[in-house]
C-alpha cells in the first residue's frame, strides 16, 4: 500500500480522488469510495501485477494507468520500484500528457451462457491433472480439426506474451488484431499456433461426453464445461484502454528476456532510447 499512499500524496488537491472500496479498506482511511464496477472516473491508477490489471479490466471500462508492483508486469509501462518514473507518470497523468491505447478483447460463452471479456486469453482445459482430452476446433462454427491435449488457448495479441507464450505461440504486436489459437501440451501434434482473422468465430469443443473440463478467462474467472459442450470465442465490442506515456510495445518487453533478439539496441537512434520528456 506504500505506492497507493504515495500516489494519493502526489495527486493531493489537484484532482478528485475516489478509492475503490477494497483499496480504502486496505489503507484504513476514510473518504469517498465505491465498488470498482460502479466507479465513474476519467482515469484509473492500477497498482499491482498483471493479475490485478486483468481483474480491473474485467470490471471497468475506464482507461487505466498500470503501474507494476508485482513480479513480471507485461501489461504495465511504469515500474513502481522506480520512484522517478512513478512520480513522473503521475505528474503526466495530472497534466493530461498521455495517449490512450485501446486493445481488442475477446467475448466468449459456454453454449448461450456468456463469460466475462478477456484482455489476454480464454483457456479451455481438462478438469483433472495429467488427463488429456479430445478437443475439436471450429472456425465460424465449422469443424477444422481435432487434437488431444491438456487444453487449448484462445488469445488476443495482447495475450500472446502471456499464457500463449508458454505454449510456444508467437509474440504478436498488439496493434495487429487477431485471435491466436495454441494447444497446451498436445499429443502427437506439431506445436504450432494459428493466428485467425478477428472477425471470425472460434469454437473449442470437448468432444467426449462425460469427459468434462473447465474454462478460465484471464486467470480470473473459472467455469466448468461439460463434455460435448462448446466454448465460443469472438471479438468483443468492448475494448481494454491503457494510458500510455510514449513507450512502445518493444520497449516494454525490454528486460523481459522473451524477444528472439537478446542484445539491446544502442545509440541515440535506438527505438525508444528513452521516454519523451514531459511536454
Amino acid at each position: 500500500m506504500t505506492l497507493a499512499r504515495r500516489a494519493i500524496d502526489l495527486i493531493g488537491s489537484r484532482a478528485e480522488i475516489v478509492l475503490t472500496a477494497e483499496t480504502r479498506a486496505a489503507l484504513g482511511t476514510v473518504g469517498p469510495s465505491v465498488p470498482l464496477e460502479e466507479l465513474d472516473a476519467d482515469a484509473l491508477v492500477v497498482l499491482g501485477g498483471d493479475g490485478t490489471i486483468l481483474y480491473t479490466l474485467q470490471r471497468s471500462r475506464i482507461p487505466i494507468l498500470p503501474i507494476n508492483a508485482g513480479t513480471v508486469g507485461f501489461l504495465a509501462e511504469i515500474d513502481g520500484e522506480n520512484p522517478k518514473a512513478f512520480e513522473g507518470a503521475v505528474e503526466r497523468l495530472l497534466r493530461g500528457a498521455y495517449h490512450v491505447e485501446d486493445r481488442m478483447k475477446l467475448a466468449s460463452s459456454i453454449g448461450r451462457v456468456p463469460l466475462p471479456d478477456a484482455t489476454n486469453e480464454v483457456v479451455v482445459h481438462t478438469g483433472q491433472v495429467a488427463k488429456m482430452r479430445l478437443f475439436e476446433i471450429l472456425v465460424d462454427r465449422r469443424p477444422v480439426g481435432r487434437l488431444r491435449a491438456d487444453g487449448v488457448i484462445v488469445a488476443t495479441s495482447t495475450g500472446s506474451t502471456s499464457y500463449a507464450l508458454s505454449a510456444l505461440g508467437p509474440i504478436v504486436d498488439p496493434s495487429i488484431e487477431g485471435i491466436l489459437v495454441a494447444a497446451l501440451a498436445p499429443f502427437q501434434s506439431t506445436q504450432r499456433a494459428v493466428l485467425i482473422d478477428p472477425l471470425r468465430i472460434v469454437g473449442v469443443r470437448l468432444v467426449q461426453e462425460g469427459k468434462d473440463g473447465v474454462v478460465v478467462v484471464d486467470g480470473q474467472e473459472e467455469r466448468p464445461v461439460a463434455g460435448g459442450a462448446t466454448v465460443t470465442v469472438y471479438r468483443s465490442p468492448r475494448r481494454s484502454s491503457f494510458i500510455r506515456l510514449g513507450g512502445s510495445f518493444f520497449r516494454r518487453l525490454q528486460g523481459k528476456q522473451i524477444l528472439p533478439w537478446n542484445q539491446p539496441a544502442q545509440g541515440p537512434e535506438a527505438l525508444d532510447a528513452d521516454l519523451p520528456p514531459t511536454p
